[in-house]
């Protein structure tokens, strides 16, 4: 999937950086990666296609991030809802996961990216749960970019699986009500030890969150990407951080030069 050599192409083809590109790079970057079927309809395409399209967008922008320095990438792969769609279009989006760790697994090790899975893995069958187990066992070591995937991930659930941990561990003696704080809740979701997003991404130009990393993008930054995630490339991925670093992180305080 991310060949070293494919990420000196994409550094030597970038061209002159938009405004702030050189600036450091946020920490986290997470995608809400729409459009993928819209893209299809666009072109006259079946659906299927257009997420087969959207898994080479997956591939440059983890190139991007590698070149570009992020530590963290988040991308919004399967949502809990996703289940809604046609039993077909989720076969073959599950064909597709498959194909994805089967294929690209080996260069993302290569490359020294590590692989973290969030969501519910309950109800997984077991030759999906197998695949997500054995792309974080092969990676764990890993020290380089960290790949987030969110697979049968909801916002909502998440924090409900916290609260759960939490309760469990307050009927078991473990921990005390009035012990319980926003670390405790922040240390019993998925994302444990995983730093929140700087930046939001979503492409397609809709303005919604769509339940993703509901507790986690409290002071996120939000840019609304009208293409198509298909689309998506390194050119995009830039301008999409001279925005980031066009806004001012104040974190509920003042600007560093309020009066």
């Amino acid at each position: 999937m991310v060949r070293s050599e494919g990420a000196r192409q994409i550094g030597d083809a970038a061209g002159a950086a938009p405004e702030g590109a050189a600036r450091p790079a946020p920490r986290h970057v997470a995608i809400i990666m729409d459009g993928n079927g819209r893209w299809a309809a666009s072109r006259g395409l079946p659906r299927f296609e257009g997420h087969r399209r959207g898994v080479e967008a997956v591939r440059r922008a983890v190139r991007s991030a590698i070149t570009l320095g992020i530590h963290y990438l988040t991308i919004y792969s399967f949502s809990s809802e996703n289940w809604r769609r046609p039993p077909s279009e989720i076969s073959e989006l599950m064909g597709l996961l498959k194909l994805f760790v089967r294929s690209d697994l080996a260069d993302l090790h290569a490359n020294n990216v590590r692989v973290r899975v969030i969501g519910d893995r309950a109800d997984l069958s077991g030759d999906i749960a197998g695949l997500l187990d054995e792309a974080e066992a092969r990676t764990r070591a890993n020290t380089g970019l960290t790949l987030v995937v969110a697979f049968n991930y909801g916002g909502r659930q998440e924090i409900l699986r916290a609260v759960r941990r939490i309760a469990a561990a307050v009927a078991e003696g473990r921990l005390r009500p009035e012990d319980i704080d926003l670390p405790t809740i922040t240390e019993a979701l998925d994302t444990a030890g995983i730093p929140d997003p700087d930046l939001v991404i979503r492409t397609s130009g809709e303005h919604r969150l769509s339940n993703f990393l509901t507790w986690q993008t409290a002071y996120a930054e939000y840019v609304i990407e009208p293409g198509f995630w298909p689309d998506f490339d390194h050119a995009a991925f830039l301008a999409a951080l001279d925005e980031y670093h066009r806004r001012d992180r104040r974190f509920g305080g003042l600007s560093a030069g309020a009066g």
